[in-house]
């Protein structure tokens, strides 16, 4: 049986990515760090799959921390197969006003902990010549976005780091792949009604995106129908991009 960690995985695109993996049978490692209900919740609807199901707290952006989650993951299932990078964090906010504590401490989240967890994984992977690492990005880190320039840069950095690890661990058997999603329908997108509408007419399949949307893709590059694709960076947006 498989074995999943995804960081960030109470809600949202985490939390779908989480089900949908249960249901193609893998054993799930859900991450979390505040929200220790919601994990409790999705471990108890993946175990009601009759998939194996633990959750972890850990902040990931803390090197041990993540290093622990990846120790408590092998310790409990004995491998990983596949690591998501989903947890993040966004900022709306004029670039002036955005302090130096912010933009440090969302480059600390969005960026190191892909970074910390990545290390984490990567002997392990590298000794079993095999493993899928998807890293979560958005639309924002292709194309910029006023008054988001601090957590674009960041999505940005997610990209180069992917596209680099890829080249990296290649040789070891390791595909790492980039999901950069365009507006979906979570929390973090919590705007109002006249906003979504306006949002979804800008899409060319005029449509918002859902969760499952973007989860059914980070299955599809977990899987083996996926072993030749490495180093891309796939947009799920609806053509928002283009």
């Amino acid at each position: 049986m498989r074995v999943v960690v995804i960081t960030g995985s109470s809600r949202g695109i985490g939390r779908q990515a989480a089900l949908e993996f249960a249901k193609l049978g893998y054993s799930v490692v859900v991450n979390y760090n505040n929200s220790e209900r919601e994990a409790l919740e999705v471990v108890s609807e993946i175990k009601k799959m009759n998939s194996d199901s633990i959750c972890v707290k850990a902040d990931t952006s803390k090197y041990f921390e993540a290093e622990g989650l990846i120790e408590a993951s092998i310790k409990e299932f004995g491998k990983v197969d596949v690591l998501v990078n989903n947890a993040g964090i966004s900022l709306v906010r004029l670039f002036q006003d955005v302090s130096e504590l912010e933009w440090k401490h969302l480059f600390e989240v969005n960026v190191g902990s892909v970074f910390n967890c990545c290390s984490a994984v990567a002997k392990h992977m590298i000794s079993r010549k095999s493993g899928k690492i998807i890293n979560i990005s958005s639309i924002w880190g292709i194309l910029g976005a006023s008054m988001e320039a601090h957590y674009s840069s960041s999505k940005a950095a997610i990209i180069g780091f992917t596209k680099s690890l890829a080249k990296e661990l290649g040789p070891s058997g390791i595909c790492v792949n980039c999901v950069a999603p365009g507006i979906i329908n979570t929390q973090m997108n919590d705007f109002d009604e006249k906003t979504m509408k306006d949002l979804a007419y800008e899409t060319p399949l005029r449509r918002i995106g859902t969760t499952l949307d973007v989860a059914k893709l980070v299955c599809f590059l977990a899987s083996d129908d996926a072993n030749f694709i490495t180093g891309q960076v796939i947009s799920v947006s609806g053509g928002y991009e283009l």
